[in-house]
């Protein structure tokens, strides 16, 4: 296993991502088109949308590049899973606006990312937090790699991530 990242992360309009190299936007339908899930946006297939309870402020993010698929940690309160491709360029893991950019040294093919997330609905409800106070929910992603397979929610509890969920699943042309 290699970390890649682990502390106090900024997110804006409740968003972070895994972007191709230069690549510095993701579209929020594009993401989540087609899939169950919408928490973890894999859609578009070079990268993903991470979406978080807290709109504004910094939340607590583990990013960490696994050799092998981990095992449930039934401790995190909502859990999804997304496959998408590393091209040649690399990715890059990044906040709103392209800000905090951190490479991920991984080599290109196919991998699966398992997002997951504790007090999300603590994060929506808190709205947005300043730099001074702290973190109100956590976030993990781990990558490994893998054949591509459909997305899948394993835990849901709280409702803005049914409300996310929801808003995936009923996405229309």
């Amino acid at each position: 296993m290699t970390r890649i990242f682990e502390g106090r992360f900024w997110v804006h309009y409740s968003q972070a991502y895994v972007l191709e190299v230069g690549n510095f936007q993701i579209d929020l339908e594009g993401a989540f088109w087609g899939q169950n899930n919408g928490l973890c946006g894999a859609a578009e297939g070079n990268s993903l949308f991470l979406t978080t309870g807290l709109h504004t402020g910094d939340v607590h993010f583990t990013l960490d590049v696994l050799d092998a698929e981990p095992a449930i940690d039934n401790s995190w309160e909502e859990i999804v899973e997304a496959s998408f491709s590393v091209s040649p360029r690399g990715i890059v893991f990044s906040s709103w606006g392209g800000q905090n950019g951190r490479d991920i040294p991984v080599p290109p093919g196919s991998y699966r990312a398992r997002y997951c997330a504790r007090d999300m609905q603590r994060g929506r409800d808190q709205d947005n937090i300043q730099s001074w106070q702290s973190t109100v929910d956590s976030y993990w992603l781990g990558i490994w790699r893998a054949d591509a397979a459909p997305d899948v929610i394993i835990k849901q509890t709280s409702e803005i991530a049914a409300y996310w969920h929801d808003y995936a699943r009923n996405l229309r042309p």
